[in-house]
């Protein structure tokens, strides 16, 4: 079924004429790419936390790390420079908190210092490049 619904989609590109797949504005920017990575790699570390963290900090810092993206994607849509701005310092903000919430879990011991580290760092980078993507706008 999989490869005849491949054929399906390739003759019906060819059809109207489409050599690409369609993509949104959003998902050829580096700063959604990026925020799309840290919230995978955040999921992936509320997995250790404790049971007791399951609705509090887990589920914030998730929020908190899906929300970068979604916030990007959103602003990424909209008609004017002054609103996707306006976006993008919600990402931030929402960046932000995710760092916060990193230590916090650091500060319990529900992620090492080295993991600590390396999602600090990439939140550091992720949030001079949207800090510059913003300004440039």
């Amino acid at each position: 079924m999989s490869r005849f619904l491949g054929i399906i989609v390739c003759l019906f590109r060819r059809f109207i004429g489409m050599t690409k797949t369609p993509k949104f504005k959003f998902e050829g920017l580096h700063i959604w790419q990026d925020s799309m990575e840290l919230g995978e790699n955040i999921n992936s570390i509320v997995d250790g936390f404790p049971k007791k963290e399951q609705y509090n900090l887990s589920s914030q810092i998730c929020r908190a790390a899906d929300s970068v993206a979604l916030n990007i994607s959103e602003g990424a849509i909209v008609q004017s420079k002054p609103e996707f701005r306006k976006f993008l310092g919600y990402s931030a903000r929402s960046l932000a908190e995710v760092v916060t919430c990193l230590h916090k879990a650091k500060n319990r011991s529900y992620i090492s210092r080295e993991k600590f580290d390396e999602l600090y760092l990439y939140s550091f980078k992720l949030m001079n490049m949207i800090i510059a993507f913003r300004n440039k706008l």
